[in-house]
């Protein structure tokens, strides 16, 4: 892409609208071949990024999900050992008699599992989501730094795998623990906030055409209101079409009070939060 405004062209292309910095950001990552460390509460549209960078460059989206204690074998390739087991199992049957021969034979590519980061590396083009970060441990940062400095792995028993073409890479954070300086400078930075009323508007509209306008007003008011609440979890972009999408679904083509009680579920995920807002939807709809 030849700048910030075919990156922005594109991605509003997919259904994803970004703002200056977004689409400054995007271009850097693509032309600098550096990864891009998406930061900000959950459902800004950081994983959603990902995805439409995926389609806008016609290029599969290759997804790693980060949880506690996630390892090497895990995140990048294993060995294959029911086949392995397997092949060894056959090779005795028929008498196979070569020691050295058999076990260069367990440890050939078809018995290796590749996992997201290898398949990343060997997928070009492609984009790589590492999902939630901060969900990982210190140990897995470490092993992401060399990763990403060379784009590139050793496999012991079959040499090093390099990317011919670096993929796209983007690192997303909700912020629940600080992730390493280290990590964060070999990447460019996104913080995602959360949209003003008219730019979440025009997010609701794409995503959800068929959504009457007013119900889409109303719906994004409600939420920008929810967020500027002391809530325990404060609704993201995506549990605002996530709400829009169920008033629709029943039929409305605007809210009223009963009907937004009914469906907090939608939006909010804590029973505190959700005491708190039917106090405040009265007052919230009278505005809307």
């Amino acid at each position: 892409m030849n700048g910030p405004e075919e990156v922005r062209a594109r991605l509003e292309e997919t259904g994803y609208l970004v703002d200056d910095g977004l689409a400054v950001a995007c271009f850097l990552a693509l032309r600098l071949h550096r990864p891009l460390f998406c930061e900000g509460d959950a459902g800004v549209g950081k994983t959603a990024l990902a995805a439409a960078l995926a389609e806008a460059l016609g290029a599969p989206l290759i997804r790693l999900q980060c949880h506690e204690g996630i390892d090497a074998s895990q995140a990048l390739y294993d060995w294959d050992f029911p086949r392995q087991l397997l092949h060894l199992r056959a090779a005795e049957a028929a008498g196979a008699v070569d020691a050295d021969r058999l076990e260069g034979e367990l440890y050939d590519r078809r018995f290796l599992i590749a996992r997201p980061l290898l398949r990343a590396l060997e997928t070009c083009p492609s984009v790589l989501l590492i999902d939630e970060i901060d969900r990982a441990d210190d140990e897995f940062e470490a092993f992401l730094l060399e990763l990403l400095s060379e784009f590139s792995v050793t496999i012991p028993e079959l040499g090093t795998v390099r990317a011919q073409v670096p993929p796209v890479v983007v690192l997303t954070s909700n912020r629940t623990r600080e992730v390493h300086d280290a990590l964060k400078r070999r990447c460019l930075y996104h913080w995602f906030d959360h949209p003003d009323f008219a730019r979440e508007l025009a997010i609701v509209r794409r995503r959800l055409p068929g959504v009457s306008q007013r119900l889409a007003e109303q719906v994004t008011a409600l939420v920008q209101t929810l967020r500027s609440e002391d809530l325990l979890k404060p609704p993201g972009v995506a549990e605002t079409i996530d709400w829009a999408e169920a008033l629709d679904a029943l039929g409305a083509s605007e809210v009223d009070a009963e009907l937004a009680v009914a469906t907090l579920g939608s939006v909010l995920k804590y029973r505190e939060d959700a005491e708190r807002a039917r106090g405040l939807l009265p007052a919230a709809l009278q505005g809307a």
